[in-house]
């Protein structure tokens, strides 16, 4: 696969984000599979606590000024990029003042979630999935990192399911057992509905917890990475019980576990 194309859609990633599990896990892969000869490029929301001057963020103005419609409102989409010296990687970031210029990514700072997440997550994965569209840069496989991106294999399962540049895409998606507490809003199953994106068992979404989400998203995949050594009995339970292929980090030592992640994407 030296010679194919792999996009990372992550829900946080350093050096933009503190170093959480989600955030080194995505920045870590991205050298990994760029180290083996892959083209890599990664999408990440545009936080509001992102220092753009410090990063060196700057507006993509030929990708920006699309108007996404989530709900009854037209939000802006705004695309910035800054690159990754080491591996001549870009970063594009999706931005949109009405969710993403607060300070803090998905939960206040009593850790309560946002209750636009929902809504969110749906605005990111179309200017995602739009954006790679105006690139004109057709990956072999979208590999979805962190619950946020999850909404980019049920489009790309669905409303972008006859695009030229999206439909022979292999989805991968990385679960990790540290999601969301409660549940998204209740009206997420209407908004997928909306926008035409309907795919899967859609009752899931009428109790949108954690687990349930990661189900429904799971019927959308071609693979799924447990990336966390030790998994809960609900979620293992979710990956083992969807029949598709799935790479286990505990099943791997660390010496060998990049280069099996390199064959796990050929083999899909």
């Amino acid at each position: 696969m030296s010679d194919r194309k792999i996009l990372y859609v992550c829900q946080e990633m350093t050096p933009y984000l503190p170093e959480t599990e989600i955030a080194v896990g995505g920045r870590t892969l991205l050298h990994a599979m760029y180290d083996r000869g892959c083209e890599v490029r990664t999408f990440m929301p545009r936080y509001g606590s992102i220092n753009e001057r410090r990063n060196q963020l700057h507006e993509v103005i030929r990708l920006s000024g699309m108007n996404l419609i989530i709900g009854q409102n037209d939000h802006q989409l705004i695309i910035k990029v800054a690159s990754i010296p080491s591996i001549r990687a870009q970063v594009y970031f999706i931005d949109n003042d009405d969710y993403f210029s607060r300070k803090a990514t998905v939960a206040d700072a009593n850790g309560t979630p946002f209750e636009d997440n929902d809504e969110r997550a749906i605005f990111f994965a179309r200017g995602v999935l739009e954006t790679v569209k105006k690139l004109r840069w057709r990956p072999d496989v979208i590999h979805c990192h962190g619950w946020f991106s999850a909404i980019v294999p049920v489009y790309l399962r669905s409303s972008f399911a006859d695009d030229p540049m999206l439909k022979d895409v292999k989805i991968v998606m990385s679960l990790f057992d540290n999601g969301f507490e409660g549940e998204l809003n209740g009206s997420l199953r209407t908004k997928i509905e909306a926008e035409k994106a309907s795919c899967g068992d859609m009752s899931l979404l009428d109790a949108p917890t954690y687990y349930n989400f990661m189900q429904y998203v799971v019927g959308a995949l071609d693979g799924v990475v447990v990336e966390q050594a030790e998994m809960g009995d609900a979620l293992a339970e979710i990956v083992r019980s969807s029949g598709k292929k799935s790479l286990w980090r505990c099943d791997h030592g660390e010496e060998d576990y990049w280069d099996n992640y390199k064959k796990f994407y050929e083999e899909l």
